[in-house]
């Protein structure tokens, strides 16, 4: 019997594997570049108006979807390129190995106590401010951030990956990195921001349910109850401010039998968030047992995403 695997299968397959042995790159990521690109445009795109926000982040996003299409196509149109493009876009987009870690390691200074180091660790990790938070505050702000990011930088760059190849994902992760910087509720960015954070929402959609439901679907790993994770996700997720990191903090706190939510301080401005979830507030143990549950869901969306893109693409050379 002769199998055969489809070349952006292949891609993804590499990619994730990059990003398991890597993580990210230390040094030159081209998230970083692209980033200060973007700054520099903004620099000369920038006007108080949600106008220019949206010709702002439509030309950026553009250019990186023209980029991705080139790269897929340059030197003819083979499987093995397509696959290497992929390969090399899926690695770029995906944080899920790094998240992890700096997630382990936020747990082991929480565990021995070791206060400042969290709150030097705590921006590795979200956006919040470190000053203001004791032990149960920073475990919260992890556990919540790892929830949220297992689905933005892990479980919607597969899904791009899979049916769009490698200027879907690119665009993904661009998209991604707009919201970071311009799509807060500043007021430089209130109106500026606006399309960048719209934009983010819609391309997450997909991703963030399908997290729901490989959260719940891996409760068990880590002793929760799938039943648990679908009752807080249908009665808790639709409070959160944002469509999507509902989904996956409510999710998480199912799973995990926590309460998320409460005030949130931000560099420029204090959110009182709705509650998720029940039982008491997490602490540095659940957050270990969140890393273990993100990583699970991780395994299950490469796996999905494989199977996925398998069913498109060029093929690659038979496997015996």
């Amino acid at each position: 019997m002769v199998l055969f695997i489809g070349a952006r299968a292949a891609g993804v397959v590499a990619g994730v594997a990059a990003d398991a042995v890597f993580g990210d790159p230390r040094r030159a990521h081209p998230v970083a570049l692209f980033g200060s690109g973007a700054a520099a445009l903004e620099r000369h795109s920038y006007s108080d108006s949600r106008a220019a926000g949206v010709v702002h982040s439509a030309g950026l996003l553009a250019a990186v979807a023209a980029l991705g299409a080139l790269a897929e196509r340059a030197g003819g149109r083979g499987a093995l390129r397509e696959a290497a493009c992929v390969a090399a876009a899926t690695f770029v987009a995906l944080g899920g190995t790094t998240l992890c870690r700096t997630g382990d390691q936020m747990a082991g200074l929480l565990q021995a106590d070791d206060i400042e180091g969290a709150r030097r660790l705590l921006p590795s990790l979200c956006g919040r401010d470190p000053a203001v938070l004791d032990p149960p505050g920073l475990a919260r702000a992890a556990l919540e951030s790892i929830a949220e990011n297992t689905s933005d930088a892990q479980v919607s760059p597969l899904v791009w990956a899979a049916v769009g190849g490698t200027p879907a994902v690119l665009v993904y992760r661009a998209a991604n990195t707009l919201d970071a910087m311009i799509g807060n509720r500043s007021p430089r960015y209130a109106r500026f921001g606006w399309a960048a954070a719209r934009f983010d929402d819609l391309v997450n959609l997909a991703g963030a349910r399908l997290t729901g439901v490989l959260v719940a679907v891996c409760a068990p790993v880590v002793g929760g109850s799938p039943v648990a994770a679908v009752r807080a996700w249908r009665r808790d997720a639709r409070k959160h401010p944002s469509p999507n990191a509902g989904v996956a903090e409510a999710t998480f706190a199912g799973a995990l039998g926590v309460r998320l939510g409460g005030p949130t301080q931000y560099a420029h401005e204090l959110e009182i968030r709705p509650t998720l979830g029940d039982g008491a507030a997490p602490e540095a143990a659940d957050l270990v047992r969140a890393v273990r549950l993100s990583r699970a869901v991780q395994v299950a969306a490469a796996v999905a995403a494989v199977s996925v893109a398998s069913r498109s693409g060029r093929r690659v050379s038979p496997l015996p």
